[in-house]
């Protein structure tokens, strides 16, 4: 069974930065995509970012130049840097393992999942 946890969450000023690590243990297929999604009060869960093992990454149009994502094999951790972040930003980030061939944003292909950390962009 895998456990993921994530952390880093917390306030931040419009234009401001945060970084989310996501740590993984327990059980991992070969292969496999770490996706991390986001989900705001009222609204539908949106996939962000993704990193494969094949080191593919994915990230939505509307973080791409902001946010970065990597992973750190020795301690298995992925992490999401967020820069220029933005007051409708403002949400439960999750990170989830999907079994699956490449990156995806659709949260139906993930098996596991975190509890989630609040990110809150506020002045």
């Amino acid at each position: 069974q895998v456990q993921l946890v994530e952390s880093g969450g917390g306030l931040v000023q419009p234009g401001g930065s945060l970084r989310l690590s996501c740590a993984v243990s327990g059980f991992t297929p070969d292969h496999y995509a770490i996706g991390w999604f986001r989900q705001a009060p009222g609204k539908r869960r949106e996939g962000v970012s993704c990193i494969h093992t094949d080191a593919s990454t994915f990230h939505v149009a509307s973080v791409k130049g902001r946010f970065s994502i990597s992973r750190d094999n020795s301690k298995n951790t992925v992490t999401l840097q967020m820069n220029s972040l933005k007051p409708e930003e403002t949400a439960v980030y999750y990170c989830a393992l999907g079994n699956i061939p490449g990156c995806s944003d659709l949260s139906g292909e993930y098996e596991s999942w975190g509890q989630g950390t609040q990110v809150t962009v506020a002045s």
